[in-house]
């Protein structure tokens, strides 16, 4: 009779890597390869983490038979490990060896920084902006599939999922609070991932606050009545209460109407005001309006402020005067618009050595001459002549 002879396949099994505190399984296959029966006494393993199941011993082989048997690694460290699977038998050869390999490896842990985040309080309908970081503190790859969000007015940017973290790599978010309504809220980011720890959880704090009211001290302005090329400021007050406003742009209907004494954005702290200066600097003669509008994040965001004013046309004259003459019974005036004439009269039998002529125009030049005339009406020579320009406006 032909002893019984056993053979194994795989010759070798490697488990590769395997999460330490996980099993990796693979199959081995026993068979009786000869022409008799064939008695399997023992299955023996050695070697940190490997085991076996599925198979009971003693067990007999007809001729030609197989059986699989379960071999399993279940690292408790990180690291290399080796071992032997020994199948025990009454064949030709009784002592068939496997050789079993297999590296355990910690699982990465994910960390955050800050763990915490509070905004403080932020006025309902703005927004404020954190930064975390998650930081893969293990030695094998993280890959992050989820982050939650909750608690109202809470979100995230910049995330990406999924996300994969080598060893030791870090990655920075963004975190937002952008409260709807007043009050304290709070909330958390869970991070899911396949580290250790395969919930980290960030949490979110903050306070929502209502919107400010903003105040504009005069609401009308009047400038009454200023001359034309001329100005006239007026101060005016903007004040925020119940919160800080932040006025971020102010615009005049009319040119004629300018704002000064601030920069945009202007942030008032509530409770507080800030003197600032309006100008009237009418360009032509009449009736002058306007409204400065105001934009900011009060619940009152756009306000308006009435502004009036009248543009004065100057008003320019001449002053005359020369020397009295003893002899003459009165004084006649005239006046031309080129050197040397001709003269119209505007003033006649004068008793005074001095005239205001107030008929001139903006921008125009004059030319005056005076004569005596006495008691009989007899009138004189044309005295010398007197130049006056006229400013324009």
């Amino acid at each position: 009779v032909v002893a019984a002879t056993v053979s194994v396949s795989p010759t070798s099994v490697n488990f590769g890597s395997v999460q330490v505190g996980r099993s990796g399984t693979q199959s081995e296959t026993l068979t009786n390869s000869s022409g008799s029966s064939l008695t399997v006494s023992q299955v023996n393993v050695i070697g940190a983490g490997f085991s076996t199941a599925g198979l009971g011993v003693p067990l007999t082989l007809a001729p030609g038979q197989s059986v699989t048997v379960s071999v399993g690694f279940t690292p408790q460290v990180g690291g290399s490990s080796s071992g032997r699977l020994s199948v025990i038998s009454n064949g030709l050869n009784p002592t068939v060896a496997v050789s079993l390999s297999g590296t355990g490896f910690t699982p990465g842990v994910l960390s955050a920084n800050p763990s915490s985040a509070s905004f403080g309080s932020v006025q309902v309908g703005n927004s404020s902006n954190q930064f975390a970081t998650l930081t893969n503190t293990g030695f094998v790859s993280v890959t992050v599939s989820q982050a939650n969000v909750s608690g109202a007015g809470f979100s995230l940017s910049g995330l990406g999922l999924p996300l994969t973290l080598t060893a030791g790599q870090s990655y920075t978010f963004g975190t937002i609070f952008s409260p709807s309504s007043a009050g304290s809220v709070s909330g958390s980011i869970s991070v899911v991932s396949d580290a250790t720890n395969s919930t980290l959880p960030i949490s979110l704090s903050g306070n929502g606050t209502a919107a400010g009211m903003f105040g504009v001290n005069p609401t009308s302005l009047n400038f009454g009545s200023v001359g034309v090329g001329q100005s006239k400021s007026m101060p005016v007050m903007l004040s925020a209460t119940g919160s800080a406003v932040t006025i971020s742009s102010a615009a005049m209907s009319n040119t004629e109407f300018t704002l000064s004494g601030l920069s945009f954005p202007l942030t008032i702290a509530a409770g507080q005001s800030t003197p600032v200066t309006m100008t009237f600097t009418p360009q032509s003669s009449g009736a002058a309006s306007a409204n400065a509008s105001y934009v900011s994040n009060a619940s009152n965001s756009t306000a308006l402020e009435a502004l009036t004013g009248t543009g004065a046309a100057p008003q320019h004259s001449v002053d005359l005067s020369w020397s009295a003459s003893a002899s003459t019974a009165g004084y006649n005036l005239y006046r031309g618009n080129n050197r040397g004439g001709p003269y119209s009269k505007i003033s006649a039998a004068l008793n005074s050595s001095s005239y205001v002529d107030s008929s001139v125009q903006p921008g125009q030049a004059y030319y005056y001459v005076a004569t005596t005339v006495d008691a009989s009406g007899r009138e004189s020579a044309y005295s010398n002549e007197a130049p006056a320009v006229i400013p324009s406006p």
